[in-house]
């Protein structure tokens, strides 16, 4: 039974009219730890960072595969800021309602204000399915790429894609 945060989500891509594939696990905090639930999921999984500049005035959600890594200090010049660092639980819940272990892009639903800005990996825009928590870290969603650009356009962030 989907929990409110993740109902949410499904809400918003059936009004949408997008279709996605829905997998249920038992909760998992880290990439290594998800990835034994993989076997049967299908699409491109992503690795979902949630980040501050040093003086805490941005905010950035950066989404690329799973199997990069993310080199902060350069990312922070590529989208001119000052340093990066994660940002903590509390900012994590303020500005996308999440909670640690279930960061994703359709947190973004939860930011009215766009205080978030989205970093995609420009990598990903080729593939044909990407994979995500849908709010929640017992359970993983498969989408089309298309219907992953169109749930962002409909939340109105603006996307930068940046080649991580």
């Amino acid at each position: 039974m989907a929990q409110e945060k993740e109902q949410k989500v499904y809400d918003f891509l059936d009004a949408l009219g997008i279709s996605y594939k829905r997998y249920e696990h038992p909760p998992v905090y880290t990439v290594e730890e998800a990835e034994k639930y993989w076997e049967e999921i299908g699409g491109t999984h992503c690795k979902n960072l949630f980040l501050r500049d040093a003086k805490g005035k941005r905010h950035f959600l950066v989404v690329l595969e799973h199997t990069k890594k993310a080199d902060l200090k350069k990312l922070a010049e590529q989208i001119v800021s000052d340093r990066l660092s994660f940002a903590s639980d509390r900012r994590l819940e303020k500005y996308l309602g999440l909670e640690a272990g279930s960061v994703s892009p359709f947190g973004l639903i939860n930011d009215s204000q766009k205080n978030v800005e989205l970093i995609l990996d420009a990598d990903l825009k080729g593939k044909e399915q990407i994979s995500f928590h849908p709010n929640v870290n017992t359970a993983t969603i498969s989408l089309s790429f298309n219907d992953f650009e169109r749930f962002l356009k409909k939340t109105g962030h603006r996307v930068s894609y940046i080649r991580l």
